[in-house]
């Protein structure tokens, strides 16, 4: 790399989030391009994180002792488990009951396990 382009970068380095947000918009009126569908392939993972979330995983990640039958009983409602299965997943929480479900189901999911004495996170 040149020293021209590292002294930039080091200069770039240095900036505030406000100055660099201030010099993104600078460079794409000057050069008539837009930061954003540059920034997408290069990115990567890191564009879906830029999102909003649609898809959310419930997972069972403890539960209350005295409510552990409460528990089993709700996780086969949501998994459709047999009775084994579904003490297997609460015995081995951290669990996943479901995954890539809407956020309002996700909720859903959640508050009937919490009322049975589980403990969920939503991913």
């Amino acid at each position: 790399m040149s020293e021209k382009v590292t002294a930039m970068i080091e200069e770039i380095k240095a900036l505030t989030v406000l100055e660099l947000s201030e010099l993104v918009h600078a460079l794409e009126e000057e050069f008539g391009v837009s930061a954003a569908a540059m920034a997408a392939p290069a990115a990567g993972a890191a564009a879906p994180a830029a999102e909003e979330k649609t898809e959310f995983d419930v997972v069972l990640t403890g539960f209350d002792a005295a409510a552990k039958i409460k528990v089993i009983k709700a996780v086969r409602e949501i998994t459709g488990q047999g009775l084994a299965e579904a003490k297997a997943t609460v015995e081995g929480a951290p669990s996943t009951l479901k995954e890539g479900i809407s956020k309002d189901d996700a909720e859903a999911l959640k508050k009937q396990v919490e009322e049975a004495g589980g403990k969920v996170e939503l991913k």
